[in-house]
């Protein structure tokens, strides 16, 4: 008998349970289990719930203050002056892999050459571009000789190759050549190809 009550007993709360869970309101989601995992309240930079306040951080904010004295990853200003003609907008460069052609029609150096600049693009040249090209833009770097079809700067077709050329070829590579745009950023670029010019002019 005991036992048949407490099946009545249990029977008549599932019930209750059943009738109080199958609401009509849907805005209403009910008891969430564990709602950190949907709500979570994380410290992501850019999100900032309204009702939490970061305990770490004394304003409250996810987002912290740069540490005084920190420079800008893409603030090249510094390096050419204040006046330079160099702009910041260049270091996105947008121009599509296979439209080689705008590049030589738009682009132009934006960095002065200077003896320093010079020889910037010549270490850099040295680091990422001697191996195959040569040292002195003939192609007969010590990968080149073996991958064979590097040109040489000097050479008929590759003398007159511009501004525009050079930096789209580093960005994206051509050919056999791979790109170059994830380990050179723009404003190296731009010094590599105020090398390759002298290299262009040897004979």
């Amino acid at each position: 008998m005991n036992h048949l009550r407490k099946v009545t007993f249990l029977s008549l709360i599932a019930g209750a349970l059943l009738t109080v869970a199958c609401q009509r309101d849907h805005d209403d989601p009910g008891t969430e289990y564990a709602p950190n995992m949907y709500h979570a309240i994380s410290y992501e930079p850019f999100r900032q719930e309204a009702s939490f306040k970061n305990p770490y951080n004394k304003f409250g904010n996810n987002l912290w203050l740069p540490v005084p004295g920190t420079v800008a990853r893409r603030n090249y200003q510094t390096k050419f002056g204040k006046d330079s003609t160099f702009v910041e907008d260049l270091m996105i460069y947008n121009i599509p892999k296979d439209s080689i052609g705008i590049a030589e029609r738009t682009l132009k150096n934006p960095i002065p050459q200077t003896e320093q600049t010079l020889a910037d693009g010549k270490e850099l040249y040295t680091r990422y571009c001697q191996h195959c090209h040569g040292e002195t833009g003939k192609g007969d770097g010590t990968v080149g000789k073996v991958f064979k079809g590097v040109p040489n700067y000097s050479g008929s077709g590759y003398k007159d190759m511009n501004d525009g050329h050079i930096f789209h070829v580093i960005t994206y590579g051509k050919g056999r050549m791979w790109p170059h745009g994830s380990q050179v950023n723009p404003v190296e670029r731009w010094k590599i190809v105020q090398y390759v010019h002298e290299l262009q002019k040897q004979q």
